[in-house]
């Protein structure tokens, strides 16, 4: 387990991050969103070492994290760090042994994320000659190629189509099956509530919200619920205690005053016909995050 306690750095007169904490867990896929400039880079960097914190720390398993330690993380940063005219295999390999792998090791684990990540075809291809898309693969390949303990991601899907997020989602659900704690930062969050298993916004430097992405939802739900019946849902406006965000044919969409209300407006529900449709809905991540970062 990764914890970051109370972290916070100042560059000159700015305060980059201020008393920033949150843990990802073992096996956890944890989405770090925010907007450019809120300190989400920063912290990555405090974590891995790169820069250090004016206070507090970063603890993994229970202790304060060594070196070592670091050592054996997988780290993407934001600027990308590969060799444009070195061969995508050769150069794999050879992050692979400044970790510490054999050359055969280094060899083996390279093919299998090669192939993991639709890059076999392209080995021995230098890393110029591929797309913006498969470059990223490459940079990805780069970071998990030492069997990391935990990974920190600075934007990974960027400039990724759809099926090669799919790609890459499906490698980090693997290594987090493994019980690797995943911390990836990005800007597209239908993939990060798509893939996460918790969320930490941040924004200003400061964390507005952290913990299981469903969770939140719930804790930020408005008791919004759908209805959609047979022929059409025009009746919910005669209900009292309840109010009509929308209605669109069959389908309406109301806010209860009282939550525990939800059984007494089904059962309205199916006393004017077929119920095709009923339950809660909860928010997005995207409208999450823009309520906290107000």
């Amino acid at each position: 387990m990764l914890e970051v306690r109370g972290i916070s750095r100042r560059f000159g007169d700015r305060q980059a991050v201020r008393d920033v904490s949150f843990t990802v867990g073992a096996g956890r896929l944890t989405g770090f969103v925010g907007a450019n400039g809120a300190g989400k880079t920063t912290t990555m960097r405090v974590i891995l070492g790169v820069l250090a914190g004016d206070t507090g720390e970063v603890r993994w398993n229970g202790q304060p994290i060594t070196q070592a330690e670091r050592r054996r993380f997988g780290y993407m940063p934001e600027e990308r760090g590969l060799y444009p005219k070195m061969k995508v295999a050769e150069q794999i390999g050879y992050f692979g042994r400044l970790h510490g792998l054999s050359a055969s090791v280094a060899r083996r684990s390279t093919a299998a994320l090669l192939e993991q990540l639709g890059l076999a075809d392209r080995a021995g291809d230098t890393l110029e000659s591929l797309s913006l898309g498969n470059q990223q693969r490459a940079q990805i390949a780069a970071a998990l190629v030492h069997d990391p303990i935990a990974l920190v991601l600075d934007e990974p899907f960027s400039g990724l189509d759809p099926l090669a997020v799919d790609v890459v989602v499906a490698v980090l659900r693997e290594r987090a099956h493994r019980g690797v704690p995943v911390l990836f930062s990005s800007h597209q969050l239908e993939v990060v509530e798509r893939l996460c298993d918790d969320v930490v916004i941040i924004a200003d430097g400061g964390v507005r919200a952290a913990g299981d992405r469903d969770a939140l939802r719930h804790q930020h739900s408005r008791s919004l619920f759908r209805v959609r019946v047979d022929p059409d849902a025009g009746w919910l406006r005669d209900l009292s205690d309840v109010v009509v965000v929308d209605i669109d044919g069959a389908t309406g969409l109301v806010e209860l005053q009282d939550p525990s209300q939800d059984q007494w407006l089904l059962r309205e529900a199916l006393q004017r016909g077929p119920v095709r449709e009923f339950g809660p809905v909860l928010p997005t991540l995207s409208q999450i995050f823009r309520e906290v970062i107000r």
